[in-house]
């Protein structure tokens, strides 16, 4: 039954190590495959930009990053491609968002290849029309493509620095997670399990003004390592080959019809920027066009401690494809009642803290216990508005197991909603997967237990790792190939 989540089998707390000097030599090299490697996914940003990725970490700290445009979503029809050189530095645990560590990172140089004349010129365009006087004159008007030949954008040395036309930085490395877990082998004959390692690197803002001075407080999908990645994965060789005069092209994949009937879950804990820690389920009813909603709000970026759920439901319109994001379904979410459930002592004071009139009944919140906030019109200490009105983007695709996904547009990073058609999100958030058909009900959502210790409350608490079997793990995972 897929309404419940399955934990990870090793707990993502290596990223305490980034104060064990013996952690401080680097990260294990690793390789983006475009949605934990599906053969046929690019990596969408705001834009919306595609791309894939491919990063190689050194142990002296030194990094190279290849980062590959592309025209179009299937990653098939390259633009560009830029090569990244720089330093990068660990710090310690992060503050804001917990289960990171903070990093300082410097780049040394940021190189250019141009895969097409078309290419060529547009790039030339943006420099030459927005950056300063060192980079104007970038590329003369009229200049022939030379393929294979590497332009520089960046220069520690000579400080010359043309990126910010591209809309182009590194803060992603300012925010790290690095996960382990054991994926089931496939094969019916074989038993046991496979090692996957994923690294987790800091959000991109979705307001294409902010990206360049934006410090993240969420993540991207993750980085998956080139030795220990999810199988099967088409894709991951086709990218760990590629270089900047020789994109990767992804092999074809058939687009798929919309389809949401049925029921949709997370398929981990989602970490959304400013500090939020969730999991998601959704049933939408295409017989009459209506969906419900669960949301689960957590403190911890394990999802195992829980602080309140939201319940919401409405209706949504006929959706239509995207003209900005090719593959993409364009919808109109409207949410006309919500229910609230406080699930620990903290929200609770909140709530009934809340001004009178704005968030249910005055006083009258208690753990555990749902209550409706349609009569009051939402809550506002919540930030929940009723009736509300969402322009979405939506799209359905399979993995490599022929399971259905869902993807969802990226909420802003701001904490608005997109709740006029400009506001649409031009990328999406992680997958959800499909657990039901739709005729199939779930009463409730199952979401993670976690049996640790518990607290002075008797409320259960992450159990910390001793000291010395987190530096046997760094020791295993921060290895050099």
């Amino acid at each position: 039954m897929c309404g419940r989540l399955l934990p990870r089998k090793l707990p993502p707390a290596l990223l305490a190590l980034s104060r064990t000097p013996a952690a401080l030599g680097g990260i294990s090299p690793c390789s983006t495959m475009a949605q934990r490697c599906l053969p046929h996914r690019c990596e969408v940003r705001p834009g919306p930009e595609f791309l894939t990725r491919s990063y190689l970490f050194y142990t002296n700290r030194l990094f190279k990053a290849l980062q590959f445009y592309y025209w179009d979503p299937s990653c098939r029809d390259p633009s560009y491609s830029l090569v990244i050189k720089g330093k990068l530095r660990l710090r310690q645990a992060s503050w804001i968002t917990r289960g990171a560590t903070e990093a300082d990172y410097h780049l040394h140089k940021v190189g250019i290849v141009f895969h097409s004349q078309k290419a060529m010129r547009e790039v030339a365009s943006w420099i030459n029309q927005t950056s300063g006087e060192g980079c104007r004159g970038f590329l003369p008007p009229g200049r022939s493509w030379a393929p294979g030949a590497l332009y520089e954008v960046l220069s520690a040395k000579t400080e010359r620095d043309c990126t910010a036309a591209l809309g182009f930085a590194m803060h992603e490395l300012s925010l790290l997670r690095v996960e382990r877990h054991f994926q089931p082998l496939l094969q019916p004959q074989q038993s046991g399990s496979r090692l996957v390692e994923e690294l987790y690197l800091g959000d991109i803002h979705t307001d294409w003004g902010e990206r360049l001075h934006y410090r993240p407080t969420g993540y991207q999908r993750p980085l998956q390592s080139a030795l220990h990645h999810v199988h099967p994965c088409p894709a991951c060789g086709i990218i760990s080959r590629a270089d900047e005069h020789h994109p990767p092209i992804l092999p074809a994949r058939a687009a798929l019809p919309m389809q949401l009937s049925g029921s949709w879950v997370s398929t981990h804990c989602e970490v959304r920027p400013a500090v939020l820690f969730l999991t998601r389920y959704f049933t939408f009813h295409g017989n009459n066009h209506t969906w419900e909603g669960h949301y689960y709000h957590y403190s911890d970026p394990l999802c195992r401690q829980p602080t309140f759920t939201i319940y919401a439901a409405g209706h949504y319109s006929q959706g239509i494809p995207s003209s900005k994001v090719r593959g993409g379904t364009e919808l109109a979410f409207k949410v006309t009642q919500a229910r609230v459930t406080p699930m620990d002592q903290v929200t609770v004071v909140m709530l009934n803290s809340s001004q009178p009139g704005s968030c249910g009944l005055a006083g009258s919140w208690s753990a555990g216990v749902e209550q409706d906030i349609t009569p009051t019109n939402g809550c506002l200490a919540l930030g929940i508005k009723l009736p509300h009105t969402e322009y979405e983007l939506f799209k359905t695709e399979q993995d490599t197991q022929e399971r259905s996904l869902l993807y969802i547009g990226e909420r802003p990073t701001d904490g608005s909603s997109p709740d006029s058609p400009d506001k649409r999100p031009t990328s999406y958030q992680a997958p959800l997967i499909q657990c039901a058909a739709a005729s199939e009900e779930f009463s409730s959502y199952i979401s993670l237990k976690y049996v640790g210790r518990k607290d002075a409350n008797g409320i259960e608490a992450l159990k910390p790792l001793p000291v010395a079997f987190l530096l046997f793990i760094a020791l295993l995972f921060l290895r050099w190939d």
